[in-house]
């Protein structure tokens, strides 16, 4: 399969909507999509027992299997593969953010000035990793699928749109990748678990970094 996708979105408000990762979806018949539907959602289920029960290392395509009574084969067809299917428990926080940050109030939705979305958007995309970091670290994919996960080129398009408007005449798309490298969920296991960082630190760091990048000054 070729992994050549269309150059990256430059969003403009308000038209900017959620690109959600829908990896099992497209692919049934019409007659069987209801069917395909609560498949996916029962398998969804086990897994998510699964992690509850085990944790993420305990999520594989065989144990989602016997969780769910189908054959492995039939999650392979939904999923692709595990990085596939840890991808699709996240899919429904992801929808949730992509929401928030595309159309939700400001300051992390539309009406504030872009640097203060920019601050906004590394908060809450810190708070989201956080809350799911076992998930995201398992759900990492490999170094030539890494950027382009639909949910992480969403990111990218959002940040390097508020970039150009903070910072006209800058590499915009550059320096969106350099502030997605402080959100990456390996980065913060690190911080917060090997070198116990709190998140009130990375939260200030994020701040720092926006402020230099865009030359902004934060009041007080």
């Amino acid at each position: 399969m070729s992994s050549a996708l269309p150059p990256f979105p430059t969003p403009q408000e308000p038209s900017e909507q959620p690109v959600l990762l829908e990896l099992g979806a497209g692919s049934d018949e019409p007659c069987l999509r209801a069917d395909a539907a609560r498949n996916r959602a029962r398998l969804l289920d086990a897994a998510a027992r699964l992690v509850a029960e085990h944790g993420a290392a305990g999520v594989t395509m065989e144990a989602v299997a016997a969780a769910a009574q189908v054959g492995k084969g039939t999650v392979f067809r939904r999923f692709g593969d595990r990085t596939g299917l840890l991808t699709a428990l996240l899919d429904h926080s992801e929808s949730k953010f992509q929401a928030s940050f595309l159309s939700g109030p400001p300051p992390l939705g539309p009406g504030a000035p872009p640097v203060e979305r920019l601050r906004a958007f590394g908060c809450a995309a810190l708070r989201r990793a956080a809350d799911d970091l076992e998930l995201q670290l398992a759900a990492e994919p490999c170094p030539d699928r890494r950027f382009l996960v639909p949910a992480r080129r969403v990111r990218h398009a959002h940040v390097v749109m508020l970039l150009r408007q903070a910072v006209p005449g800058a590499d915009a798309e550059l320096l969106a990748q350099a502030l997605m490298g402080y959100l990456e969920a390996a980065l913060l296991h690190h911080l917060t678990r090997q070198c116990q960082m709190p998140m009130e630190r990375l939260h200030a760091g994020w701040y720092d970094l926006v402020d230099r990048l865009t030359g902004a000054r934060r009041p007080g």
